[in-house]
């Protein structure tokens, strides 16, 4: 079985993106990322603290 593939690069259009930019967008991902986790490590709702802990154990994360 062979797979035939073939790309059209005409119509792709071009994105650049500045240092800036780039920046910006791994500060704020970094920001909401720290957020998640501390809500969910300092959470009194117990749903969402051992939803975290779980996932943790799950992804073989040490946690304690």
């Amino acid at each position: 079985m062979s797979i035939i593939s073939s790309t059209d690069h005409s119509n792709t259009a071009s994105t650049t993106t500045t240092l800036s930019q780039r920046l910006t967008a791994a500060v704020c991902a970094s920001i909401l990322g720290a957020c998640l986790v501390y809500f969910a490590g300092f959470s009194h709702i117990e749903a969402v603290h051992n939803a975290a802990h779980d996932t943790r154990h799950s992804s073989a994360f040490p946690c304690h």
